[in-house]
């Protein structure tokens, strides 16, 4: 039983890198096979813009799975997630992730992502600005974790992490950096890469009984 534990634990965390390099490996290639496609100006959704060349394969084999494989780490470290209170609600925006990727294929921008267009376009950015604001407060609030308490730099990078997470997206949006707002997405998702990877390696622990009061600052 304890040896089952362990393993859990491990897949757990297993599935925490597969996300992230996974992620990585997907950027790329589909940066690499879209024809005309600038990660430096274009957001990461542009990748399956509608009617876009390879649209339907980067949206169905590359968003769908990033999706379904943060899904299944928070399933699996659920049981070893050492969070309470404030903490615990952070765990529970954490879907906003996996609900953030999957919808990106299933409601696709228009090309471009222009501000105003089609009722996808707009279902697009409902989903996108929703999912933001979740993803930011989720991983702040999971820098209250217990297990926190006693490490500075986790903690910090988490709070860093969520506070820039959000800026960065609104700061992406203005027209005034339309030349970098692909690099800035980007920038933004690094973070939150090495946030997931804290998470698991520093919140989802075999001893998930740290249900303390929490640290106030």
């Amino acid at each position: 039983m304890r040896q089952t534990h362990f393993d859990r634990l491990s897949l757990a965390r297993l599935l925490a890198a597969a996300t992230v390099a996974f992620g990585f490996v997907f950027y790329v290639v589909g940066d690499l096979v879209k024809p005309g496609y600038s990660s430096m100006s274009q957001y990461i959704s542009e990748l399956n813009a509608t009617g876009t060349a390879w649209a339907l394969q980067l949206g169905y084999f590359g968003f769908v799975p990033l999706g379904v494989l943060l899904a299944v780490f928070l399933i699996v470290a659920t049981p070893f997630a050492a969070v309470h209170g404030t903490s615990k609600a952070g765990w529970s925006l954490m879907w906003s992730l996996p609900v953030a990727f999957i919808g990106v294929a299933l409601a696709p921008c228009d090309p471009g992502c222009p501000v105003k267009g089609s009722p996808m376009q707009m279902a697009h950015d409902l989903l996108g600005v929703t999912t933001y604001f979740a993803s930011a407060l989720a991983i702040f609030l999971l820098s209250f974790a217990p297990p926190l308490r006693n490490r500075l730099v986790a903690r910090n990078f988490l709070r860093f992490t969520g506070v820039a997470f959000l800026v960065l997206f609104v700061v992406m949006l203005s027209p005034a950096v339309a030349d970098i707002r692909g690099l800035l997405q980007r920038v933004a998702d690094a973070l939150l890469a090495g946030a997931l990877l804290v998470i698991a390696w520093r919140v989802v622990l075999a001893d998930n009984t740290h249900t303390t009061t929490e640290p106030l600052g």
